[in-house]
């Protein structure tokens, strides 16, 4: 078993109705999911549990525009996140830092 690998790419979100769809695509979501903060943290406790791996890792992406555009929901979205780290050992999510996207 291995760990799986997501990027969650947030390039060109800009409000959270943009990220719960980014969420969806990107973390391959079923199109049923609610769209809301709870039933993201729900989804991401979920996904370690898929058959064939070990863990998950969830990279995400081009965060910094969606971060100073909406730091409202970016605070509850780290919130989110953690959380489901929290409630799920085999989670991880991560920032990637870096300079202009494509670089």
């Amino acid at each position: 078993m291995t760990d799986r690998v997501l990027t969650l790419d947030l390039d060109g979100v800009a409000d959270k109705a943009d990220l719960m769809d980014r969420c969806v695509r990107d973390l391959e979501l079923p199109d049923w999911f609610g769209r809301n903060w709870d039933a993201l943290a729900d989804s991401l406790t979920d996904l370690p549990a898929r058959p064939g791996t070990e863990g998950l890792l969830v990279v995400v992406r081009n965060w910094q525009p969606y971060a100073k555009g909406r730091p409202e929901q970016w605070e509850i979205a780290q919130e989110v996140f953690s959380s489901a780290v929290d409630r799920a050992p085999a989670l991880s999510v991560v920032l990637a830092l870096g300079g202009e996207q494509g670089a």
